[in-house]
């Protein structure tokens, strides 16, 4: 039986085996390597030799066939040893994802094969300082051999570093939106990695500019061809990595505690394991990373059932955009995922500040690094803010205004 045939559980379970020896790998440096900085180029190679990069791949393009909720708990896996490696799949599983829900081409077949062979990808969709999207400067020219240039300079460019191609978000001069896949090698690509957040610092998340790149046509796509739960996926990719954050913070706590020599004067105790006040905390810290931990589970089903009916009306041949069942599936995903950001994002940042109530200054030491969960936790919590998503959903709760139709 293969693993899609699975129950869900034992599906996952049997599609995560073979990583896990090599997650536990990552993480064996893992702490040294943010600490010094140093990227985790060689660990990238790991995972994609243990066949990561084709989760996503349709077993009929010889890949894994993994749902996505799959992607998902994995990602999540591989944070709790290295957030920031697990945040550098976050663009490349996209443009997986668009490519297999798109027009399924020879060409999308023939690139996704690539991208599960190693041929990692990078982002490149923001610019600084504009944060909406709506007024891009990157522009995409045609030449007249029918190929195209790209000229611009794009920000929070995720992954890019290590990247073999980087997805570039441009405009036309008849103001549509495109996607270049670039080729990172080209001499008219500058990889910035000047990322200047104090957390997931070796994301490659700074500065690329592009000085009029060449990309052929079969590499300019449409941006109505992207998936159309895109924003769902991007923020539960968030939510997965704060909720590894989140568990390696609480496994880290519980070290360092049974580590303490002696408590406080003021402790209830001589042996600090065995002081109530500092067992609450730690008590405390593990019903935050519950809480993060099930919101992160509980928002998993409805975005693989806005997936597999997208997937149902492709296979079919129907029009995705005019189909009411979709719709629904979309909105009910949406907030979904919304709620899950708010339980997340303060479950996980409570529990990597309060985790330090119960192991006195010895736990700043950077020794120990207690301090980088917050920091990653924190900058990640500052992507897609919170406080829009808890006004969308209270507006489609009391003025019944679809979050899809913003």
């Amino acid at each position: 039986m293969c693993p899609s045939e699975l129950p869900a559980d034992d599906r996952y379970d049997a599609l995560i085996a073979p990583l896990r020896p090599v997650i536990e790998r990552i993480g064996l440096d893992a702490r040294q390597r943010e600490r010094e900085e140093r990227l985790a180029t060689e660990q990238l190679g790991w995972l994609v030799d243990a066949g990561f990069a084709r989760w996503r791949t349709p077993v009929a393009w010889g890949g894994v066939g993994a749902r996505l909720s799959d992607v998902f708990r994995a990602i999540a896996e591989i944070a709790e040893v290295d957030p920031n490696l697990a945040h550098v799949w976050r663009n490349h599983f996209s443009f997986v994802e668009d490519r297999v829900h798109a027009e399924g081409t020879a060409f999308d077949r023939a690139i996704v094969t690539r991208l599960g062979d190693g041929e990692f990808v990078g982002g490149g969709w923001s610019e600084s300082p504009n944060t909406t999207g709506v007024d891009l400067t990157t522009r995409i020219v045609r030449d007249p051999d029918g190929s195209w240039r790209l000229t611009g300079r794009k920000f929070y460019s995720t992954g890019s570093v290590y990247a073999r191609w980087i997805t570039v978000l441009a405009v036309d001069d008849t103001g549509a939106k495109s996607v270049a896949l670039v080729d990172a090698s080209d001499p008219g690509v500058l990889i910035g990695d000047d990322w200047d957040g104090f957390g997931q610092r070796i994301t490659g998340s700074g500065s690329v500019t592009y000085t009029d790149v060449p990309v052929p046509d079969e590499r300019v796509l449409p941006y109505a061809t992207r998936y159309p739960y895109q924003e769902q996926y991007y923020q539960t990719v968030m939510h997965a990595i704060l909720v590894g954050i989140g568990r390696a913070a609480l496994r880290e706590g519980v070290e360092a505690l049974r580590s303490r020599a002696r408590g406080h004067h003021n402790g209830t105790a001589a042996d600090p394991t065995h002081d109530p006040e500092l067992l609450g905390v730690i008590g405390t810290v593990d019903a935050r990373v519950h809480a993060a931990d099930a919101a992160f589970a509980a928002s998993l089903g409805p975005v693989d059932a806005a997936v597999d009916r997208h997937t149902a009306l492709r296979a079919a041949g129907a029009d995705p955009s005019t189909d009411p069942m979709l719709r629904a599936a979309l909105e009910r995903s949406w907030v979904a995922v919304a709620r899950a950001q708010t339980i997340v994002t303060d479950a996980v940042l409570d529990a990597t500040t309060l985790v330090f109530d119960a192991l006195g200054s010895s736990g700043t030491f950077r020794s120990l690094g207690l301090d980088r969960h917050w920091r990653n936790a924190r900058t990640l919590a500052s992507h897609n803010p919170r406080v829009h998503k808890r006004r969308i959903v209270a507006d489609l709760l009391v003025n019944g205004a679809s979050p899809l139709d913003r």
